[in-house]
């Protein structure tokens, strides 16, 4: 069967149930909240007429079923009634089976003692209960354990009963308008990563008593994090009380606020995005647990940059009530980790299958392809990465074969603007010893190991090991157990960018192009572009600088190095296509 939480869209009857006992609540409470629903279009299944007994009508059951949601009225009395009982039953199995929302008003009677059967209402439960089965008296438990947990209105809490009901109908409404998104039904690989969310959030779990739980959503820049929570928020806003999704907050703390006022501002937004009131002003840090402390609620912070996000939408998980999720997206998983979430979702790469199908759903708008060479080069053009797919197959999308060739040839060797745009981002950010890193990676050592790039730069300046974690913390870099450096080919072609910007390659390639620079420690030298007329060959005097650690050159046309060549400090010698015969010809000196 579906889980609640992810349940397929579905069409309904009916649009609210009410479980309830009692001729009193009837006329008075019940009466009034069904006209308030007709006033607002919302139609409520009676059940008059239905012959109450011991166990539940077929009709009631079935009305159940076709009921978008579900009020449960608890009394003092609501316990008496073996038909009530019967009911609640129907309705927790509607919830896990069906995505049915439940939703509570406690009338008269203490959630507590509905949750563990104390008080009257326990009295009177264990008084129904007499003669009953264990098995019965079991599951008839165990459903006011659930159902209570689900925070709901009190009565006793509100001073006017008609204000109350505005409320309830209010909510009702925001949760049958919030309707399941059908947007994210053909996304490639959607179904997988909510699966793994839910194994995460632990939304089936019956004991909210532990208050709030944070959950995270790490991966670089282009994943599809912020598709993940979009979907997220779909599937799962109509089983909370109230819900939001706070995007694109990266950036916001440089507002040019103070803290407090950051904060307050924060604060404001996201009390006016979840109870969708524009302009809701707040005048103290409070404002958030005041409100929300006794509310079930899903809110998902987009793109967070900054601990001074958390620390001012999500401080504490007291501040929510049970059964609440926050859910983190980030490229950082610093923030994440001062902030105490260690349930984390590390998005990883699709497979070459799932990637094969992104890229033709923009491409072609359908699985069938045509220029099977050309997708699997320009596949591996984006290295499998979503936003770079889906940005390739756009502008691909209905070309002829040879428009296809000239534009892979182009954009082979130069970025792409909206992707350059979207992966500079955390580059950007970086402190300037992290980007000197971040290029020397892109440049020389991509799929290298950690420990011989510490070797290659042990006499610069650069803290490498404070580099390289901050570099996968912000999800530029990969290292593997057996550390390995990987960047991504998309972000390797960023750091490459980002260099040529600095025009290197206006330099002229003379025999005394290196010679002044003495502090030179790493040259490689490519021969050939797409392009086939351009090449890069070294005149065969070529003086190299002193220091240099890595030497790679494509083309070398000599039989030997120049005598003047000194490898003192020479870790790498790699030369893919060349006559040398020997280091050097003669003495070296």
């Amino acid at each position: 069967m579906a889980s609640s939480s992810f349940s397929s869209p579905r069409t309904w009857r009916y649009r609210v149930f009410t479980s309830f006992h009692g001729p009193d609540v009837r006329k008075t409470f019940l009466t009034h909240l069904c006209k308030q629903f007709t006033n607002n279009g919302i139609s409520m299944f009676d059940d008059q007429g239905i012959q109450r007994g011991e166990t539940i009508a077929p009709a009631l059951a079935q009305a159940i079923r076709e009921s978008r949601i579900s009020i449960v009225v608890f009394t003092k009395n609501y316990a008496s009634s073996r038909w009530c009982l019967n009911e609640l039953l129907g309705i927790l199995k509607c919830k896990q089976e069906m995505g049915q929302i439940v939703m509570t008003i406690f009338y008269g009677v203490d959630p507590s003692d509905v949750r563990k059967q104390t008080g009257y209402f326990g009295k009177v439960f264990k008084k129904t209960c007499r003669g009953k089965t264990d098995e019965e008296r079991r599951r008839w438990s165990q459903a006011f354990t659930v159902v209570g947990n689900i925070a709901g209105e009190h009565f006793l809490n509100w001073d006017k009963e008609s204000e109350m009901i505005e409320k309830i109908v209010r909510d009702v409404s925001n949760k049958l308008n919030a309707t399941i998104s059908k947007d994210f039904e053909d996304m490639v690989g959607i179904e997988a990563h909510l699966d793994k969310m839910k194994s995460l959030l632990h939304l089936d779990d019956d004991d909210d008593e532990g208050g709030a739980m944070f959950v995270g959503i790490c991966g670089p820049a282009g994943i599809g994090k912020t598709t993940i929570a979009r979907a997220l928020h779909s599937r799962l806003s109509s089983n909370f009380q109230h819900s939001c999704l706070m995007e694109n907050l990266r950036g916001s703390c440089n507002s040019g606020l103070d803290e407090y006022g950051l904060k307050l501002r924060l604060q404001e937004l996201l009390l006016s995005k979840i109870f969708n009131q524009n302009g809701t002003r707040i005048y103290h840090l409070g404002a958030i647990p005041d409100r929300l402390c006794d509310q079930k609620v899903l809110i998902i912070l987009d793109d967070v940059d900054d601990l001074q996000q958390l620390e001012a939408l999500a401080d504490k998980t007291f501040w929510f009530g049970p059964g609440s999720r926050i859910i983190v997206t980030t490229e950082d998983r610093e923030p994440l980790e001062q902030h105490n979430i260690n349930n984390t979702y590390y998005v990883d790469l699709p497979t070459d299958e799932e990637a094969r199908k992104i890229f033709c759903r923009y491409a072609f708008r359908r699985s069938l392809t045509r220029f099977e060479t050309l997708v699997k080069r320009t596949i591996e053009l984006c290295g499998n990465l979503p936003f770079g797919l889906h940005v390739m197959g756009s502008i691909l999308r209905g070309k002829k074969e040879d428009d296809w060739e000239s534009i892979l040839c182009r954009l082979e060797n130069s970025n792409i603007p909206k992707i350059d745009a979207v992966l500079r981002v955390g580059y950007d950010n970086l402190h300037e010893n992290d980007q000197i890193l971040f290029h020397l990676i892109a440049v020389f050592f991509n799929y290298g190991n950690d420990g011989h790039l510490k070797t290659m730069l042990v006499d610069s300046n650069l803290d490498v090991r404070l580099g390289l974690k901050t570099l996968a913390y912000k999800s530029l870099i990969k290292i593997s157990s057996q550390g390995e450096i990987v960047m991504h080919k998309l972000l390797q072609l960023v750091g490459r960018q980002a260099i040529q910007r600095q025009e290197p390659w206006k330099m002229d390639i003379s025999a005394r192009a290196f010679k002044s620079m003495r502090n030179l420690r790493f040259l490689r030298v490519y021969n050939t572009r797409c392009d086939t007329n351009f090449s890069v060959l070294l005149p065969e005097d070529m003086e190299f600088p002193p220091c240099l650690r890595l030497l790679h050159l494509e083309v070398y046309p000599r039989k030997f190095l120049p005598r003047t060549f000194c490898p003192e400090h020479l870790v790498e010698l790699k030369l893919t296509i060349t006559e040398l015969e020997q280091l050097w010809e003669g003495s070296q000196f």
